[in-house]
């Protein structure tokens, strides 16, 4: 079977968390101890609905995922959203950021987001060329936000716009209000001629 990128459920819990947890072993997660497969269970399940959460399948193996999220809880913020993508470990250089990042960000604007936002913990420079390749720019630099394993951190921001922000933006959509359409199948499968180096990939 060829790999596939498609919407997460919960039964990925299991998965996406053994693709984060070793990222919480190093600074480029402040978290400091990986969550639980049920806590991975409930980030997913606040996160669907509103936001897409992709993964890429290969052979029933999770290699990587992507989702959205709220970016500030005012409501003025509403049309921008953060996004995150991590990868399995050993499954680096094979287009898989770039991959879930391009059907990620042609699903967005399907629900009428205008702009997305990413933190990268530095230094980290094949997280910051992803996000240069993916047409984010560097807005800001927060010094010394992070505290993990006796040293200090800066948080490098980036910001892309995923449409032109319009004049009277409508309300954002939810998942759920054009899922079927071809439009979100369109969306889906704009990655996957990115991936390099597995079955079926063009």
């Amino acid at each position: 079977m060829p790999p596939t990128i498609r919407l997460a459920v919960l039964d990925d819990a299991e998965q996406v968390q053994a693709v984060y947890a070793p990222y919480c072993h190093t600074p480029i997660s402040f978290e400091s101890q990986p969550p639980t497969v049920l806590q991975m269970r409930d980030r997913l399940a606040n996160v669907l609905g509103q936001y897409p959460w992709l993964v890429c399948e290969d052979g029933g193996e999770v290699l990587g995922y992507a989702y959205a999220s709220r970016h500030r809880e005012r409501a003025a913020y509403r049309w921008s959203i953060d996004a995150t993508v991590y990868i399995r470990q050993g499954r680096q250089r094979r287009g898989l950021g770039r991959a879930l990042y391009t059907s990620l960000f042609a699903l967005l604007p399907l629900q009428g987001y205008v702009a997305v936002c990413a933190g990268v913990t530095l230094p980290n420079p094949a997280s910051v060329g992803l996000h240069e390749a993916m047409g984010f720019q560097l807005v800001g630099v927060y010094r010394s936000v992070g505290y993990k394993y006796g040293a200090w951190y800066d948080v490098a921001w980036f910001q892309r716009l995923l449409q032109t922000p319009p004049s009277q933006p409508p309300e954002p959509k939810a998942i759920g209000q054009f899922r079927a359409s071809s439009e979100w199948q369109a969306a889906l499968t704009a990655g996957l001629p990115l991936l390099r180096g597995m079955e079926g990939a063009q």
